[in-house]
């Protein structure tokens, strides 16, 4: 089988699909898309290997919005014997390139989760033997193994460029509920931060002493990601704000309607994660930034349940628009994260 195969959250396989086939067809290449609902990931199928390769070496990842992680298809690897998987893995590596890591992964479901253990157990015993076929060293060249089981005796075996996939297994960061936080809403914003900026971007745009606004603040989840980093905080909410934030001395609270709130000098940032139509949502966000009111921007679009697809680039014309008229270098970057629900995650910056 030639293609990719990409990692989506459950439910959105179709918009997936979509995606992978536009972007796709945009570069020349053709294909169609295998996908059963609620499967967590999406087989794009390519006329040749080649039309992979070039689609994962030309396509950048961190534009694709629904796919978590992608990898070039090797094999779908069947009938794997229970008492010797690792031999029946490795003979689909035949014609792999020499590789630096190996993921071993299942698909975010119910029955995904069943066969983590079975990941864990072959994690060593596999690594062992592709070591001795002299298929992994570590100063191979920058590409990752991937293999991502279906069932105990099948799994989609196949290959990806480190520099153009997520860094995680499945593309699925592993962060922890940090104590003291009023929400786990407060995920979606460290998630951001680190799938948005890299590390350089993160010490300088993500100073103490920056100053802030958060509409839709409470009870502070999103709020918190910024106080704990120094960020000086107008939490914009009529509802009310955890105890813990207000005595921080970073945050003021104002009693206002978010959509009708203006900063009365400009900020460097401005979150906002309101449940309200998609729309309305990407016109404020463009607003603050084509009108100086802040630099930088996170926000979050909460999508239909139809012609969701559609809707999320709807939203991102509307910012772009807005973007270029100000003549002046922006970034412009979408993602659908793990800890997201019915909802993409926008990041925007006029620099």
């Amino acid at each position: 089988m030639n293609g990719l195969f990409l990692h989506c959250r459950p439910g959105f396989e179709a918009e997936c699909a979509a995606e992978i086939q536009t972007r796709a067809a945009e570069l020349g290449i053709g294909g169609y898309c295998k996908a059963k609902p609620a499967a967590a990931y999406v087989v794009f199928v390519t006329a040749s290997d080649d039309d992979a390769v070039r689609l994962q070496r030309e396509l950048p990842f961190a534009q694709m919005i629904f796919a978590r992680q992608w990898f070039r298809i090797l094999a779908l690897a069947k009938d794997l014997r229970i008492d010797d998987r690792v031999s029946g893995l490795l003979a689909t590596c035949a014609n792999a390139p020499v590789m630096c890591d190996v993921f071993l992964e299942t698909t975010d479901t119910n029955d995904g989760k069943e066969l983590q253990a079975l990941c864990r157990s072959l994690a060593r015993p596999l690594r062992t033997a592709l070591e001795g076929a002299g298929l992994l060293r570590e100063a191979a060249q920058a590409q990752r193994l991937h293999v991502c089981f279906l069932a105990t005796a099948a799994a989609y075996v196949g290959v990806a460029d480190i520099g153009n996939s997520s860094s995680n297994p499945m593309g699925i960061p592993r962060l922890r509920f940090p104590s003291g936080a009023p929400s786990r809403s407060t995920l979606k914003l460290e998630e951001a931060f680190l799938t948005f900026l890299d590390a350089e971007q993160r010490a300088r745009e993500l100073q103490p002493g920056m100053r802030a606004v958060d509409l839709g603040a409470a009870p502070g989840g999103w709020s918190w990601q910024l106080v704990k980093r120094g960020l000086h905080v107008i939490a914009v909410d009529n509802g009310a704000m955890a105890e813990q934030l207000m005595r921080s001395g970073l945050l003021e609270h104002r009693r206002e309607d978010g959509f009708r709130y203006r900063p009365e000098q400009a900020v460097d940032w401005m979150v906002c994660d309101i449940v309200e139509q998609p729309a309305r949502i990407a016109d404020l966000a463009a607003r603050w930034l084509s009108e100086g009111d802040c630099r930088y921007t996170i926000f979050n679009l909460k999508l239909p349940m139809k012609k969701r697809y559609q809707e999320v680039m709807q939203c991102l014309a509307t910012v772009r628009a807005r973007l270029e008229a100000t003549g002046r270098p922006y970034r412009l970057a979408c993602k659908q994260l793990y800890h997201d629900r019915e909802e993409v995650t926008v990041f925007a910056a006029v620099d």
